[in-house]
């Protein structure tokens, strides 16, 4: 009891001195109650925190192969809130229903669309990608991340491209802005 006494008093310097503000030796003062303070028993029954499971986990299911006709389209020069739509073809190669399980674009800005039903084997589907440049200006890259039972389970697509500042959407500002 009057271990635990103690201990909950230096807890509660040690959370004053690091608090603090603006008082000289606080430093001092936290590091000589560190040094105060003995193990407490009970942290060596407490649970150690478990390493995070990896993002994208083996298929548990039998496994397939994809081809993709592109994994990267450059759409070019557009104009800033334009919509670029972009068509990745692929092949299921394997022996076995090819199942995409998701598609994920790197930002807001770049949504896929896929198949939800099953690909049969030699059967071809596509995914749609597309890219809006609104609030957007000057080179783009942005990555759709697609999650299948294939080893390995991620597949890239990429499409990048420039995207041009609307000069009657520049004009607009200015006079929104001097009127």
């Amino acid at each position: 009891m009057l271990k635990r006494l103690i201990f909950s008093l230096v807890v509660v310097l040690m959370a004053g001195a690091m608090v603090s503000c603006g008082s000289e030796g606080g430093d001092t003062a936290t590091a000589e109650a560190r040094q105060s303070v003995t193990p407490n028993q009970d942290a060596a029954n407490t649970p150690q925190p478990q390493p995070a499971t990896p993002a994208t986990q083996a298929p548990t299911g039998p496994t397939t192969s994809i081809a993709f006709e592109e994994t990267e389209y450059d759409f070019g020069s557009i104009k800033s809130g334009e919509k670029v739509r972009h068509a990745f073809k692929f092949k299921n190669t394997g022996s076995e229903p090819l199942i995409i399980s998701n598609a994920k674009g790197s930002c807001g800005c770049t949504v896929p669309s896929w198949p939800r039903e099953p690909i049969p084997p030699g059967g071809e589907g596509e995914i749609m990608v597309e890219f809006n440049s609104k609030g957007k200006r000057g080179k783009q890259n942005k990555k759709v991340t697609l999650t299948a039972n294939t080893e390995p389970p991620q597949s890239f697509l990429y499409i990048k491209g420039e995207v041009i500042p609307d000069q009657t959407q520049q004009q607009q500002k200015t006079t929104k802005v001097t009127q």
